[in-house]
């Protein structure tokens, strides 16, 4: 059974749903698994180990590969590994009976993929599985590559854009995205927004969401032969109010985080500094003795003991 990897890692991953994402395939069980946004690999892994067992096929998708995924695909030769952007990868990709959708988070690309996918697909949509539904990008356009998307349908940009929760503009702090929408919902703005509107094309879907580590959606067809099996694993963490509690609590943390992370940087810029040598220099003459800031102190607040 996956172990969910280390808690420290698990910000910006799939690793804490991993028990539950296995057992919903368990219950659907594909011949075919498509994972769209591999990053470094960590949850491919563990759709390895459980294809190995189900006697099933692994794709992942992922236009400029980490070392950490490559490597993987190195060890693990059944995993097919389709280097090129998504929507177009889908073309090879497809069909598959489970679909894991983490990509670039933005309502064009998901919009893109969606429609891919209900073209594919007949009449019973695959289980889809779709990350990081929650906050920022239920409503909020994120870009690892913002040329790769028309200019009509990209959202005003902001670069080097730090978001906050109930900030629907750009912030002083927050989390971090090289290129975010100026502002937080409206049209075409964000993943949850091109869900909506798939379903509401195509009818006869049901979401569920779990409310933690940026949200997990699960779509499926109702009409499918395994919805039942579906609902009775999802259904006791659909909107689960403790849930969405603990993932605002944990949200904060992860701000205050990046936070503290700023202003080590910014000590850590101030040790290199010459003006900062020179300004202690001064600091140590005028005050006869020890000044009110020091490299020792700084490297005290930074617990360095270089």
């Amino acid at each position: 059974m996956a172990d969910g990897g280390a808690p420290q890692d698990w910000d910006f991953t799939l690793l804490p749903f991993a028990s539950l994402i296995l057992r919903l395939l368990d219950a659907v069980a594909p011949e075919a698994v498509l994972e769209v946004g591999a990053d470094k690999g960590d949850f491919t892994a563990e759709l390895l180990d459980w294809a190995a067992r189900a006697d099933a096929r692994v794709s992942a998708v992922d236009p400029e590969p980490a070392a950490e995924l490559l490597a993987l695909a190195d060890r693990r030769p059944e995993l097919s590994l389709i280097r090129r952007p998504s929507p177009e990868a889908l073309e090879e990709a497809l069909p598959a009976g489970a679909i894991i959708l983490d990509g670039d988070h933005n309502h064009w690309t998901l919009s893109r993929e969606l429609r891919a996918i209900g073209g594919h697909a007949g009449e019973t949509l695959p289980l889809l599985l779709l990350h990081d539904i929650g906050w920022p990008h239920s409503r909020r356009d994120t870009y690892y590559a913002p040329d790769r998307i028309p200019e009509q349908h990209r959202q005003p940009l902001a670069r080097d854009a730090l978001v906050t929760p109930g900030n629907p503009g750009t912030a002083s702090e927050g989390v971090r995205f090289e290129w975010a929408a100026e502002r937080e919902g409206g049209p075409e703005n964000g993943i949850l927004t091109a869900i909506e509107e798939f379903m509401s094309d195509r009818g006869g879907l049901r979401l569920a969401v779990v409310p933690a580590f940026f949200g997990l959606g699960v779509l499926w067809d109702e009409d499918a032969s395994w919805s039942g099996a579906v609902a009775e694993i999802i259904d006791p963490w659909d909107g689960a109010p403790m849930l969405e509690r603990l993932e605002e609590v944990r949200i904060a943390q992860v701000v205050n985080r990046t936070r503290m992370n700023r202003q080590q940087e910014l000590l850590r810029n101030m040790l290199n500094s010459r003006a900062f040598t020179v300004a202690e220099r001064i600091a140590r003459i005028r005050g006869r003795g020890n000044p009110p800031f020091s490299r020792e102190r700084i490297r005290r607040a930074l617990g360095d003991s270089s």
